[in-house]
């Protein structure tokens, strides 16, 4: 069997039309614990990520939940899949109530050696469009690591904040996000493989969603700003039922660096550009 080129995967494509729905928006309100948006509205900024999915049937989905590697995505071995961080920027929001296409592009498929074994990085660019015009793109960095512990001790101290606001992962709060986000991963939801197979003590808060928790806690902070720019990065897991802190400071105008934080250190990092 001849070796896999996983640089055949740049430049695979993939367009998804959705239906930007007043009834799902109000599940991903109540999953967030968020205000209520209404039809014809603004959806609010990262709730496009409860849309758009290309659901797997069960028999195609992998041990993790996720589905199997090889289709869409390159190939991945047994390696462990995490949301690494991404970039957005806003052109204007997408409204509720009307459909909605994503095109998907690989950009980037590219093997690193890390502190913890091999990393493959695979880096999708989403370009959304409503009525013919572009709302906003976005570039995802997805990692596949090798099973190894997590690092769950944090490095980075958090500076001072702002405004700060609490944030409880409860177990309710993760599958709602699981289930609303169409999110299988198995680590946010069945404790026993999260603790037995991947090694973490406890469910593992989602990256999207402790994203959306800090530029929520931005916006309702500053209600006047309008985002442009967003990008977050993960730093280390987040394990459920422990409150952290969603935070952020104003930087060089028109700028805000934003964190997650628990016990003092960063688990997320992220900064965005206003107007």
């Amino acid at each position: 069997m001849s070796e896999v080129n996983l640089q055949d995967w740049v430049g695979r494509q993939q367009r998804v039309t959705d239906f930007i729905s007043l009834a799902h928006a109000k599940k991903t309100a109540y999953s967030v614990n968020a205000p209520l948006p209404t039809d014809g509205g603004a959806l609010p900024h990262l709730w496009h990520w409860a849309y758009f999915i290309e659901a797997a049937p069960l028999n195609e989905l992998g041990g993790d939940g996720h589905p199997a590697r090889g289709g869409f995505l390159p190939p991945a071995d047994n390696r462990n899949r995490m949301w690494a961080g991404g970039r957005l920027s806003f052109e204007r929001h997408l409204v509720i109530g009307k459909e909605a296409t994503c095109i998907t592009t690989i950009k980037a498929v590219v093997e690193k050696e890390g502190r913890t074994g091999k990393l493959l990085f695979v880096t999708l660019e989403h370009r959304y469009e409503q009525d013919g015009e572009l709302c906003l793109t976005e570039e995802q960095d997805i990692v596949y690591r090798e099973p190894t512990p997590p690092k769950l001790v944090g490095e980075i101290p958090a500076p001072n904040a702002e405004w700060s606001q609490e944030v409880e992962p409860t177990p309710v709060m993760l599958f709602r996000y699981s289930a609303v986000t169409f999110n299988g991963h198995r680590i946010h939801y069945d404790y026993p493989y999260v603790s037995g197979v991947e090694g973490y003590p406890g469910l593992v808060v989602h990256g999207p969603l402790i994203a959306t928790k800090v530029l929520q806690s931005f916006s309702e902070a500053n209600p006047q700003k309008e985002i442009t720019y967003f990008a977050f990065r993960g730093v280390r897991p987040l394990i459920g039922s422990n409150v952290f802190k969603v935070e952020g400071a104003f930087g060089e105008e028109g700028t805000a660096d934003l964190w997650a934080q628990q016990d003092g250190t960063i688990a997320q990092k992220a900064e965005i550009k206003f107007k």
